[in-house]
């Protein structure tokens, strides 16, 4: 989230796309709704179904699964055909008069650098802006050059009409332009619109891009920054954002660095490709800190090990020779060459696409490890359950050993919420039998290899034989030390720069905040963004004051949010360029002549006068936000739509005579898995999964409570395809795809009607995802036994949300 989940209450537009905040997120709705009673907001909703949020909504859209881009193409292109755009903004916050390259191209829905054989664009050069002999990006501040992102970006949407979105999206053109004319209102100063996304969005092979997309109709309309304005991703458990935020992901390092590539052998190298300096006049790119915030997790991991003589360990960090994320991992043992998985609070074969795929592979295992409080499918995946998990036993060579873990509510801990907000939470039961927390687990394995590798030495035991465990006990970590570590202290007395004399932090302290880290050793933090979470005044994810003086939201004293406790990022754009709010009613932060100031920390210099004219988007080296996306992005610097890769019209409407655009060009597919895909004539209806109310997830189906009133697998089908097909609703239906089959109790529903997509009817399918083998609700197959296994370019995300299936009377 750009904002938090209290500040959805300022908005005056709320589209909801991509996600059921009602369904799926019921606690944080409430905000939606007190935005519709208190400042009268207009709730939009754009789904295939209309769902539990349409039902209170006050404008319901529906689309295709999978081509929100078209959509959103669409609405950029209404914007900026009609000028309705938030012109200070995007003038001098944004990227809209920077220069393109000249080799820079477009052509038939593949962008210049594209090799088909690799399946993607190796050579991404031309994706930049002209740089001038200065160093800095030339810039047309009239938006007349020909190569102004402007213009290129007018020019790249023009082709998304309100015809066009009809077309792909079988949203009907009078819908499609009201929900623009709604969004439209809030391009003025005064207003603030916001948009609330989850997995229905992300889990599409261009699942980023269809998010990028989203960012930009929001800074079109002014609305990042803003006080009930931002792009909001609903996480659907603390555990999506706290992975992301300490770096579990395989390319990455806690606070969103990355791991090294295999070329990057030198050190100064890997550094200096990542701290971005400016890219114009009076910018601070903030990045250009990657080295103390690198140095100072490397100083938390292997402390007095990590010198400069060493570069600080960078030997000791494995460097990638591609991503090893969960589809290459699965990938890699369905071929044999990964033999041992560590599964920690993961049900793998409910969560990875193409369930046959991930139990052939899991089955060529020598040993799982199972770290989970439940017994789960993946646990189980080598029993036979019939039709459910159609396995011989006898055919898997796989030793697993189950390790029961605590839960949340058995142990002290924080939690990350959708709003970046840290929050402690204590223990409230004992752990049941032989449980053991998470911590004491992985210590327990530590320990153990570092003895082995201690005694027995091995081709480059450092990493292991020299990790830091300063841990009170070495078998039990506590919560409270790890907190502490990922804050960081100093490792020497910290002084005034200007007074050297002056200690500003003494030796063995902890940390204020990420200002505070350096590069040279003198500093330790597990996780730089956490950095100011766990103070020498104590624990400040513990706090729970919920005052709100100025009304709007800002509870700065519940909790803590990263970074630096600021709850509403990019602030400084919700100031004109003088330094005053664009709405002096929900200011958020404001010039006073000598400092920034307000209801939340600054997103910026606290006392930089506007007059010196850095930009708001400090992260990036422009100092402004990107409709051009540089080099950063795997298929293009702008979102293209492409149809999902089971398509039900077998071609990509906006570019119908070239295969290489059907689908992503640039998406994760691995060669053999290719052949699993299937086609519109076999499987002729669209399916897509999504959750319930009454279930959390997959855990839930483990209480009772919850399988009494959510007892039984189900979908939901409309009421045109149950005539079709001749089923009333009760019926049991078989919903089959290319790599399997479930069967499930028929709910038909006014809910779901067929689309017109180019030319063709189509219908929509919705598959919950509760369902499975183990649990106290009745035994159900898993929904992933449809889904196709291919992954988004940027983040490799399963295609969950659009593949292609047919439904038939069982």
């Amino acid at each position: 989230m750009t904002n938090h989940w209290v500040d959805i209450r300022n908005a005056d537009v709320i589209l909801v796309m991509g996600g059921n905040a009602a369904e799926a997120h019921p606690c944080g709705f409430k905000w939606v709704t007190e935005a519709k009673a208190h400042r009268k907001a207009r709730l939009i909703v754009v789904d295939p179904r209309f769902n539990r949020t349409a039902s209170v909504a006050d404008f319901y859209a529906p689309i295709r699964s999978g081509s929100d881009i078209a959509f959103l193409g669409g609405v950029i292109n209404y914007l900026l055909t009609n000028d309705k755009i938030q012109h200070e903004y995007v003038k001098n916050y944004t990227d809209f008069p920077f220069i393109v390259r000249e080799d820079f191209a477009f052509n038939d829905g593949i962008f210049s650098g594209y090799d088909p054989q690799k399946h993607g664009y190796p050579d991404k050069s031309s994706w930049n802006y002209e740089m001038g002999e200065d160093g800095f990006v030339k810039i047309d501040d009239t938006l007349q050059h020909p190569r102004c992102v402007y213009n290129l970006m007018k020019q790249h949407y023009s082709r998304y009409t309100p015809e066009v979105v009809e077309n792909i999206c079988g949203t009907p053109k009078d819908k499609f332009l009201k929900v623009c004319e709604m969004l439209a209102s809030t391009a003025v100063p005064g207003r603030a619109g916001t948009i609330l996304y989850a997995l229905g969005w992300t889990h599409h092979s261009v699942g980023s891009q269809m998010i990028r997309t989203g960012a930009m109709v929001q800074l079109l309309l002014g609305n990042i920054g803003i006080a009930g304005g931002g792009m909001n991703a609903l996480r659907g458990h603390s555990n999506i954002q706290g992975l992301t935020d300490l770096g579990l992901m395989s390319n990455l390092l806690p606070g969103y660095m990355t791991l090294p590539n295999e070329g990057e052998q030198n050190y100064a190298d890997y550094i200096r490709k990542r701290a971005t300096q400016q890219l114009r006049p009076n910018q601070l790119s903030y990045w250009q800190h990657y080295g103390a915030f690198f140095v100072s997790f490397m100083k938390a991991w292997w402390g007095d090990a990590a010198t400069a003589d060493n570069n600080w360990g960078y030997d000791y960090l494995p460097k990638l020779d591609k991503p090893y994320d969960l589809m290459q991992a699965i990938e890699l043992m369905h071929q044999g060459k990964m033999t041992g998985y560590i599964c920690q609070g993961f049900n793998v074969i409910a969560s990875a696409p193409d369930k046959r795929k991930t139990v052939e592979a899991l089955g060529k295992l020598k040993w799982l490890v199972i770290m989970d409080p439940l017994a789960t499918e993946t646990s189980e995946f080598w029993k036979n359950y019939g039709e459910f998990n159609d396995v011989d036993p006898s055919t898997i060579q796989t030793e697993v050993f189950r390790l029961p873990t605590t839960c949340f509510a058995e142990e002290n801990g924080s939690l990350v919420s959708s709003s970046r907000v840290l929050q402690w939470h204590w223990q409230g039961v004992e752990a049941p039998g032989e449980a053991k927390s998470d911590l004491e687990i992985m210590s327990g394995l530590f320990l153990r290899m570092r003895a082995a590798y201690q005694k027995d030495g091995g081709k480059f035991p450092d990493p292991i034989v020299k990790l830091s465990w300063p841990y009170a006990n070495p078998a039990s970590p506590t919560p409270e030390e790890l907190a502490k570590e990922y804050n960081g202290k100093a490792l020497a007395d910290q002084t005034d720069p200007k007074d050297p004399t002056r200690v500003l932090v003494k030796k063995g302290d902890q940390l204020s905040g990420f200002a505070q880290l350096k590069d040279d050793g003198s500093t330790a933090s597990g996780c730089w963004i956490f950095c100011g979470s766990w103070t020498q005044a104590g624990n400040q994810m513990g706090r729970r004051d919920n005052s709100d003086p100025t009304g709007i939201g800002q509870t700065l004293n519940w909790a803590w949010a990263w970074p630096a406790n600021r709850r509403v990022l990019y602030n400084r754009a919700s100031c004109d360029v003088s330094g005053k709010p664009f709405d002096p009613t929900r200011k958020l932060i404001g010039w006073n002549g000598s400092a920034w100031t307000g209801p939340d920390i600054p997103d910026f210099k606290a006392d930089e006068p506007p007059e010196h004219g850095m930009g708001p988007f400090i992260m990036n080296p422009e100092g402004v936000a990107r409709f051009f996306a540089r080099d950063g992005m795997a298929e293009g610097p702008f979102p293209e739509h492409y149809e999902p890769f089971e398509t039900p019209i077998g071609h990509n409407p906006m570019h119908p005579k070239n295969p290489l655009a059907t689908n992503n060009p640039a998406a994760r597919v691995f060669p053999d898995d290719r052949k699993t895909f299937g086609t519109a004539e076999a499987f002729p209806h669209v399916g897509t999964t999504y959750r319930l109310t009454e279930h959390f997830h997959f855990w839930t189906k483990h209480a009772k409570l919850n399988a009494i009133i959510q007892p039984q697998q189900f979908v939901e089908i409309g009421e045109d395809l149950a005539k079709e097909i001749g089923v009333v609703a009760g019926d049991k239906v078989k919903v089959s795809s290319n790599r399997g089959y479930l069967v499930a109790v028929a709910v038909v529903t006014k809910r779901i009607k067929p689309l017109t997509i180019d030319g063709r009817k189509v219908q929509h399918v919705g598959v919950p995802l509760h369902w499975g083998f183990k649990g106290q609700t009745q035994p159900g197959y898993l929904t992933n036994t449809l889904t196709p296994p291919v992954g988004d370019g940027n983040s490799q995300t399963p295609e969950f949300k659009s593949f292609l299936v047919k439904v038939e009377k069982a």
